[in-house]
């Protein structure tokens, strides 16, 4: 066994290729979606129970800034976690396999999160 190996690898001074940070992206956008459905779905099952209650979570969702921005957060994980979701099948049927084309793929995917994210977010508070 070699003797030469390292004994500490300091996490925050490696370089990670852009498909390490889209992939991270999309399991923890994935995580933010699946937690989200947990608050979501009661919030649901309380708006369609009567018409009274959809205008109660209406006004909230319309007047509170905190809850438009939750709202924008998790429709920006949402989001993203979509178009990753497609870069992964993309991938999968044989195309952006090599790393030249898995980094543009990539690139792509969160460059048209960032694109999705601000189009919630003028559709949200405009």
């Amino acid at each position: 066994m070699r003797k030469e190996r390292p004994t500490n690898l300091a996490i925050q001074t490696m370089a990670l290729p852009i498909t390490a940070y889209a992939s991270i992206l999309h399991r923890v956008s994935g995580v933010i979606v699946w937690g989200a459905a947990v608050v979501l779905l009661p919030l649901l099952i309380f708006a369609i129970q009567s018409a009274q209650n959809f205008d109660t979570l209406s006004t909230i969702f319309n007047e509170n800034f905190f809850a438009q921005f939750v709202v924008w957060g998790l429709l920006t994980a949402l989001g993203y976690y979509c178009l990753g979701t497609l870069k992964h099948i993309i991938q999968e049927f044989g195309y952006f396999e090599e790393l030249a084309s898995g980094c543009m793929i990539s690139r792509v995917a969160i460059g048209l999160g960032v694109l999705l994210s601000i189009v919630v977010g003028v559709l949200i508070w405009l």
